[in-house]
């Protein structure tokens, strides 16, 4: 049932995954009633959407895609991060290595690109799982200080009065850390 996805939907089944559009069932059951069995598609799909790579697609950010390879709506914040932990937990189960700095760094991303309160997001994500709660919690807690660290450096440089390069060398920093930090 996969390869016939692919062959009907390349651009949404193939070598690239993206997020599919909710009700995605209903959609190819209704645009292919002839050609795809409910409980096929169903299984097929259920596949699909719990590989890694298909949660590496709605980690990422990217939105929704309908059946005809649009854009049709932002993923959610809770599935963005839903799709996040279950790859970290994945990827974790497979290394000794400590994976939490880099899983914080996306947790990171992800808050950021929501546009919620940090209570908002919360509100949204934290589930049963203590440790996950705690990887969450540190993960705000590291993009509330970015965030003060960018509003300090912001108006110390409106202050100044100087352009950014000559900013850059007072306080001691690369001119591109300056720029990313200052947006731009």
């Amino acid at each position: 049932m996969l390869e016939q996805l692919f062959t009907l939907y390349p651009q949404l089944f193939g070598a690239h995954f993206v997020p599919l559009q909710r009700g995605v069932f209903e959609a190819l059951l209704e645009r292919h009633p002839e050609q795809l069995k409910r409980e096929d598609l169903k299984i097929a799909l259920a596949q699909h959407t719990r590989s890694t790579r298909y949660l590496l697609a709605v980690a990422s950010g990217a939105p929704r895609h309908d059946l005809d390879g649009q854009p049709v709506e932002p993923v959610a914040p809770e599935h963005v991060h839903h799709a996040i932990m279950e790859v970290f937990k994945r990827r974790q189960a497979r290394t000794s290595d400590d994976l939490r700095p880099a899983l914080r760094r996306q947790l990171v991303a992800a808050f950021e690109r929501s546009a919620l309160s940090a209570s908002d997001y919360l509100a949204l994500v934290q589930g049963r799982d203590e440790a996950a709660n705690q990887l969450v919690q540190d993960a705000l807690a590291e993009a509330e200080a970015q965030s003060a660290r960018r509003q300090a450096l912001q108006r110390a440089y409106e202050a100044s009065g100087k352009p950014v390069e000559e900013f850059a060398q007072m306080y001691g920093m690369a001119v591109r850390e300056v720029r990313r930090m200052l947006l731009i």
